[in-house]
């Protein structure tokens, strides 16, 4: 059965590590819906969150093909996690929706960052689902523009 897989990564912070890895998604036809890569605690370590979906069989095919890459130490199927997402939006078309859009952002409890003359730039940090219902919610008002920064994952104790 296909669903969504969060996969953590651990490489060396070389350059080309990302192209590589992007890479042999590629060559095998693999979609990437999510990917995320910063620095860990370790600078010289970096933690790469993809997120792909597929099958097990396929998860564990590209888990299996990653290990075979150098720069990788290490790749973990991640079930048990805590996941978040952050978004900037900037949404409304005049004043009276700057208003209601700042009710829905209070309900959420997203922050203004800019407030322009008809619309405002708001930014919110959650799971995946709560993103998708605050910007449903927002889509009425116009979203003007908008960036999510992709899934960052890290697995519970």
């Amino acid at each position: 059965m296909e669903q969504e897989y969060v996969l953590s990564v651990k490489v060396n912070n070389n350059n080309g590590v990302l192209l590589r890895v992007a890479g042999l998604f590629s060559r095998r036809c693999f979609n990437i819906k999510s990917l995320n890569a910063a620095e860990t605690e370790e600078p010289e370590i970096s933690r790469l969150t993809i997120v792909v979906k597929g099958d097990f069989r396929i998860i564990t095919q590209i888990k299996n093909q990653l290990m075979k890459l150098y720069d990788v130490h290490e790749v973990k199927i991640l079930n048990d996690a805590v996941t978040r997402e952050h978004i900037l939006i900037r949404a409304g078309k005049s004043e009276e929706d700057r208003h209601k859009i700042i009710e829905i952002a209070n309900l959420y409890r997203a922050k203004p960052v800019d407030v322009g003359k008809d619309s405002i730039m708001l930014e919110l940090t959650g799971e995946p689902v709560k993103l998708d219902s605050f910007i449903d919610l927002l889509k009425p008002f116009g979203i003007i523009k908008m960036v999510r920064s992709g899934i960052t994952a890290l697995e519970r104790d």
